[in-house]
C-alpha cells in the first residue's frame, strides 16, 4: 500500500508542485489582507511621520540585518545534500524561506515545503527530508539560550523584576536545549552520523544570532523612540512573549506576542499607544519590509521556473511588450511635442490633447521642444528596428527628458511613475536591442518622413501667409504664429532637426557587416561550382552585379547565395548553389546573419520544395510564373504540331545556315562581330540585370557562345550558354540577332542547341521563365496573385507574358513553378517594387528590350499564318 502511495505521489509530482506553489501564492495573498486588515494606513502614518528620515533608514537596515542570521541555516543544509548551489542562489532561497516562515509560521511546515521544493533539483526526495529535519531540530536552540539568559538577568541580576512571574515560561523554553543536545550527541542512530561538531554548533550559533538580533532589533526600536525606561529590563519580556508566540503556533506570534508585549511594557509604564506604535515598527521593519523583498524574490524564482518549463516564450513576450511599450511612447511623446511646438494655440484647444498633455515631456522654449521631438522620434525608429547602438543614446535622452520634466514644481505623481515605467521597460528590453545594422525600410522612411516634412512644410506656408499680411476669414487666429521671432526660432529648429535625424541615421548605421561588401571573387566560386555543381542561376554570379554570400563549414565554403541589397531589403537570386546537403544549416545561418545587420531577405524565382522550407522560418510567398524544361531525350520536330517549326529549319539548311558552338576567349575581332549584333538588336534600348544577363566582355568569356551563320559564313544571332556544373541541363542567357537575319532564326537556333546538347549528353534544356504564367487563375487564389493574373491577360503593351508562354510552350515538356518568398508582416507592395527597381537598373553598357525582336517577328509571323489558314 506504501509503495503504491508513493508510486502515485511520484507520478503526479509535477501536479504536486504546481498546487504546492499555487497555496503558497493564495498564503501570500492572505497574508498581505491579514496584515493589512491590522495595520491601519493611518497609524503607520502617525508612526512614521514621528520619526525622522536616518531613523527610518536605520530601522529599514536594522531590520534587513536581524534576518540575515537565518541564512545559516541555509548554508548548513546545503552541506548534507550531494548538489552544489551558487551563493547567490542559496541567499535568495533562504531569503524567500525564512521571511515567509517568520511572517506565516504553519509550525515549520512551510519552511520545510518551500527548503524541499528549492533544494530537490540536485538532490533525491528522501535526501532532502532528511537534511531539513536536522535543521528544523535547531531553529529554537537559540530562543532556548535566550531564555537561559532571560532568567539570569532575573535572578541574577534583578533587571526587569515585574516580569519574575514569567519564570515558568522561561525554564520551560530553556529546557529544549539541553533535551536537543543530549538527544543529537548522544544518539547511535544513523540519522545523526553527518551532523558533526563542526555542524551542530554553527547550527547554535546561527539560531543564537537569529533570535539574539531579533531581540536586539526590537530594544533597537524602543531606542529610537527615546521611552524613559531601561532597554535591558524589556529583554526578559521579549523572551517570554517568544516563548508564548511560538507555543501558540500562531504564524510570527502574532496576538499572542503582541498581547504579552503590550501588557508587559505597561507594567514598565509604556502607554498602550506607545507599545502599539513600537510593535508596529517591530512588524513592519523586521516581518513586512524583508517579506515584501522575499515575494519579489519568489516570484522572480517562480516566473524563471515558468518561463523555463515554457522555454522562455513568457519573458521572450514580456521583453517584446516592453520594447513595443517603449517605441510607441517616444513616438506618442514626439509627435505630441511637436505639435505643441508649431501649433500650440490649435491643440491647447483640443479636448484630447488636452488629455493626453500629462503623459508627455516638457522643455522650457520651442526649440527645445522641436529638438528634443524629432530626437525621440529617430531614436524611436531605432529602438523600433533593435538596433544594439540605440541602447544608451536613448537611455541619456530618455534620463534627460524625465529630469527635465520632473524638475517642475508639483510634477504629477503619475506621470513620474509612468516615466520611472519607461525607464525600466527600456532596460528589461535591452536585450531586444540585438541588431548591428540599421537599414530604412520604405515605410519607415515613408512615415518618418511625412512627419518631417509635413510639419516643415506646414510650419512655413503658415508662416509665409502670416507675414505676407494676408488674412482669409476661413484660417482661424489660433493657426497663426505669434511674432516673426517665434518662426524664425521654430523654423531653426526644425533645420537643426533635421540634422539631428541625419546624424542618428548616420550613427546607427555605420555598423556594416563584412559580408554585405564582399568583393567578387571568381576563383572561389568556380571552385564552388565545380566541387559540388550549379544550378539555373549559378552562371549569373559572373555578372558580377550581385553580392556573394557564403556558407562554410571548417573554413570550406559549402553553398553560395546571389543577392543585391535594396532598402533593408536582401534580394536573394534563385537557389541556393552548392552543397544542398548543408541547405538547411546555410539557411539558418544567412537567417541570423541578416537579421543582425538589420536586412530582410526576399527569395526571387525559386522552387516549391524551398518554398515550403522558407515558410516554415516565417515567409509567406507569391507564384511569380513558370519555368519551362525540354526534355532533350524525347525532343523532336516530328508531328503535326512541329509542322511550322520543321519547315523552318528545312528552309535555313537549304540555304545554308550552320550553327556551331565557339568556346572561350573570344578574340577581339569575334567579340566586335558579337558586340555589332547585340547593339543592332538593342537599338535604343537599355540592358537590364540581377535576373537576366547583359552583354559583358568578361562575362561572355565564362561560357561558349552559340552562333547562327548564313551561307557566307556571317553570324546573323548568337545565344551564350549557360553551363549548370553537371551533364543534365544546360540553358541560354543573351538571345542577340542582327537585323539582316531573317525571320525565325531564334526557332532555327534552339533546335540546332537542342540537338548539339542531346549529343553532349545533356537530359534537359531550360528555357527559362514565362512570368506570371498560370498565376492567379483561381478564384481561390490570393488576392495579389489574382491581381497579377489581370496583369498577365491584359499587360501585352507593356510585356507580351502570353506570347512568351505560346512561344516557349512549343517545346516545353514539363513546367515548374516559380515563386518569391518574402519575410512575413513585410509589405508585398514595397517588395515588389524594390525587386523591379533592382530588375529594371541599369547594367553597365546598353540594356535588353522588355520584348525581343525575334520575339515580336515569330508573333507577327505567327498571326500571319494563322490568317492564311
Amino acid at each position: 500500500m506504501g509503495k503504491r502511495l508513493w508510486s502515485g505521489i511520484q507520478k503526479h509530482m509535477t501536479l504536486i508542485k504546481g498546487l504546492f506553489m499555487f497555496s503558497v501564492l493564495l498564503f501570500i495573498i492572505r497574508e498581505i489582507g491579514r496584515v493589512a486588515h491590522e495595520v491601519s494606513g493611518q497609524q503607520v502614518q502617525s508612526v512614521l511621520a514621528s520619526l525622522s528620515w536616518g531613523t527610518l533608514g536605520l530601522l529599514l537596515v536594522g531590520g534587513f540585518v536581524a534576518v540575515l542570521p537565518m541564512l545559516i541555516y541555509d548554508f548548513t543544509i546545503v552541506e548534507f545534500l550531494p548538489g552544489k548551489f551558487s551563493t547567490g542562489y542559496i541567499v535568495r532561497s533562504g531569503w524567500v524561506t525564512n521571511t515567509f516562515t517568520n511572517l506565516m509560521g504553519m509550525g515549520g511546515l512551510l519552511g520545510a515545503s518551500l527548503r524541499a521544493n528549492f533544494y530537490s533539483a540536485s538532490a533525491t526526495k528522501k535526501q532532502v527530508v532528511y537534511a531539513i529535519s536536522k535543521i528544523a531540530l535547531f531553529l529554537l536552540a537559540g530562543l532556548s539560550l535566550s531564555c537561559w539568559v532571560a532568567l539570569l538577568l532575573l535572578f541574577g541580576f534583578n533587571v526587569g523584576q515585574p516580569y519574575q512571574g514569567y519564570w515558568f515560561w522561561l525554564l520551560g523554553g530553556g529546557l529544549y536545549f539541553p533535551g536537543l543536545f543530549f538527544f543529537t550527541r548522544f544518539n547511535d542512530s544513523e540519522f545523526f552520523k553527518d551532523l558533526t561538531w563542526t555542524r551542530e554548533l554553527r547550527l547554535i550559533i546561527g539560531s543564537s544570532l537569529e533570535w539574539g538580533g531579533c531581540a536586539l532589533f526590537f530594544l533597537l526600536i524602543g531606542w529610537t523612540l527615546n521611552l524613559p525606561l531601561n532597554l535591558a529590563a524589556v529583554f526578559p519580556m521579549f523572551v517570554v512573549a517568544s516563548v508564548a508566540g511560538v507555543v501558540s503556533m500562531i504564524p510570527g506570534g502574532l496576538g499572542s506576542f503582541d498581547v504579552f508585549m503590550i501588557l508587559g511594557l505597561g507594567m514598565l509604564g509604556v502607554s498602550r499607544a506607545d507599545a502599539a506604535g513600537w510593535l508596529l515598527l517591530y512588524r513592519l521593519f523586521y516581518y513586512l519590509f524583508p517579506f515584501g523583498v522575499g515575494v519579489g524574490l519568489f516570484f522572480h524564482d517562480a516566473g524563471r521556473k515558468i518561463n523555463r518549463f515554457l522555454n522562455g516564450l513568457p519573458v521572450a513576450a514580456l521583453r517584446r511588450g516592453a520594447h513595443l511599450f517603449v517605441t510607441t511612447f517616444m513616438y506618442f511623446s514626439g509627435v505630441m511635442m511637436l505639435l505643441y511646438a508649431t501649433i500650440p494655440d490649435v491643440v491647447l484647444t483640443n479636448h484630447l490633447y488636452i488629455r493626453l498633455v500629462p503623459y508627455m515631456f516638457y522643455f522650457l522654449d520651442q526649440v527645445s521642444n522641436i529638438i528634443v521631438a524629432f530626437l525621440l522620434i529617430g531614436l524611436a525608429r531605432g529602438v523600433g528596428a533593435r538596433v544594439k547602438r540605440v541602447f544608451w543614446p536613448t537611455l541619456v535622452v530618455l534620463a534627460i527628458a524625465i529630469g527635465n520634466t520632473l524638475w517642475r514644481e508639483n510634477f504629477p505623481g503619475g506621470l513620474a511613475v509612468l516615466l520611472g515605467l519607461v525607464l525600466a521597460c527600456l532596460i528589461f528590453a535591452r536585450p531586444e536591442l540585438y541588431r548591428e545594422g540599421f537599414h530604412y525600410s520604405w515605410g519607415g522612411l515613408l512615415i518618418d518622413g511625412s512627419i518631417y516634412v509635413g510639419t516643415f512644410l506646414l510650419y512655413t506656408v503658415l508662416g509665409l501667409y502670416m507675414f505676407q499680411g494676408n488674412h482669409r476669414p476661413w484660417l482661424p487666429q489660433s493657426w497663426l504664429v505669434p511674432s516673426m521671432q517665434v518662426w524664425l526660432n521654430g523654423l531653426g529648429g526644425l533645420l537643426v532637426a533635421l540634422l539631428i535625424l541625419l546624424g542618428i541615421y548616420r550613427y546607427l548605421a555605420h555598423s556594416r557587416q563584412a559580408w554585405l561588401r564582399q568583393p567578387f571573387d571568381g576563383p572561389r566560386v568556380r571552385a564552388l561550382i565545380q566541387r559540388f555543381g550549379g544550378n539555373e542561376v549559378s552562371h549569373l554570379a559572373f555578372l558580377r552585379d550581385k553580392r556573394l554570400y557564403f556558407y562554410q563549414e571548417d573554413g570550406e565554403d559549402q553553398l553560395l547565395l546571389l543577392f543585391r541589397q535594396r532598402a533593408d531589403k536582401l534580394l536573394v537570386m534563385g537557389e541556393p548553389i552548392g552543397n544542398q546537403e548543408k541547405l538547411a544549416p546555410a539557411l539558418k545561418q544567412f537567417m541570423h546573419d541578416t537579421d543582425l545587420a538589420g536586412l530582410r531577405p526576399v527569395f526571387y524565382e525559386i522552387s516549391e520544395s524551398l518554398t515550403l522550407r522558407l515558410h516554415e522560418m516565417g515567409f509567406d510567398f507569391i507564384k511569380v510564373g513558370e519555368e519551362g524544361h525540354v526534355d532533350l531525350a524525347t525532343f523532336n520536330l516530328v508531328g503535326k504540331a512541329h509542322r511550322g517549326e520543321r519547315a523552318l529549319v528545312n528552309k535555313f539548311r537549304r540555304e545554308g545556315y550552320t550553327c556551331e558552338i565557339q568556346q572561350p576567349p573570344f578574340s577581339d575581332a569575334d567579340f566586335a562581330t558579337l558586340q555589332a549584333i547585340s547593339n543592332s538588336w538593342l537599338g535604343d534600348q537599355t540592358e537590364k540585370g540581377f535576373s537576366m544577363g547583359f552583354f559583358d566582355r568578361t562575362y561572355l568569356d565564362e561560357a561558349p557562345i552559340a552562333v547562327m551563320k548564313n551561307a557566307s559564313g556571317e553570324i546573323v544571332a548568337f545565344a551564350n550558354l549557360m553551363p549548370t556544373g553537371d551533364r543534365k541541363m544546360t540553358s541560354i542567357d543573351l538571345m542577340r540577332e542582327s537585323h539582316e537575319a531573317p525571320s525565325g532564326i531564334m526557332d532555327g537556333l534552339f533546335v540546332y542547341l537542342f540537338e548539339l546538347c542531346r549529343d553532349q549528353g545533356y537530359t534537359a534544356f531550360n528555357l527559362g521563365m514565362a512570368p506570371l504564367a498560370n498565376v492567379g487563375v483561381s478564384n481561390f487564389s490570393f488576392i495579389e496573385e489574382r491581381a497579377a493574373h489581370l496583369i498577365y491577360q491584359y499587360g501585352s503593351s507593356v510585356y507580351s507574358f502570353q506570347g512568351l508562354r505560346a512561344y516557349k510552350e512549343k517545346y516545353v515538356t514539363t513546367w515548374q513553378p516559380k515563386y518569391l518568398a518574402y519575410r512575413r508582416r513585410a509589405s508585398l507592395i514595397f517588395t515588389m517594387l524594390q525587386l523591379m527597381l533592382v530588375i529594371n537598373r541599369p547594367a553597365t553598357g546598353p540594356k535588353t528590350r522588355l520584348v525581343p525582336h525575334w520575339l515580336d517577328r515569330w508573333l507577327t509571323d505567327e498571326i500571319n499564318w494563322q490568317n492564311r489558314r
